[in-house]
């Protein structure tokens, strides 16, 4: 299995840990140093934050993004689902246009994947984006 989620998600997660790192308004470019994520890609994934209202932006010198919240009010699971989309582990799971799969009601996989998407929803949406900056690179 490649990974549950993309680089988005990931990139996501990081650029916002960064911008919680740090008061006022942060640069881009400074987070994409720190991050070693590529500055274009970096914005794409920024947009899809600012998008979501998760973040505000500022033009100019002295400008750049910041948080529209406290990091301890952003659950890591609308985080991600903003960057991604959905946090199905399996396509059939993250219908969006009414086209269900054909063998929903005879697939004997269906009752697994939804467990487990249930699973991950439930400790993305226990864990904010404050437990991210206070303990790095631990679970709890």
């Amino acid at each position: 299995m490649a990974g549950m989620f993309s680089t988005k998600g990931m990139y996501a997660l990081r650029a916002m840990a960064d911008l919680a790192s740090h008061d006022g308004w942060v640069s881009l470019g400074d987070v994409s140093k720190r991050q070693n994520i590529s500055r274009k890609y970096l914005e794409q994934v920024i947009s899809l934050m600012h998008k979501a209202g998760f973040v505000e932006s500022q033009r100019g010198k002295g400008g750049g993004y910041r948080l529209t919240r406290k990091p301890e009010e952003y659950k890591l699971g609308e985080l991600l689902r903003a960057a991604e989309g959905n946090l199905a582990p399996v396509q059939c799971l993250s219908c969006t246009n009414d086209d269900i799969c054909p063998q929903i009601d005879t697939c004997t996989t269906i009752g697994v994947w939804r467990d487990l998407g249930k699973v991950t929803s439930t400790f993305l949406d226990s864990r904010t984006l404050a437990d991210l900056v206070r303990n790095p690179g631990v679970a709890e």
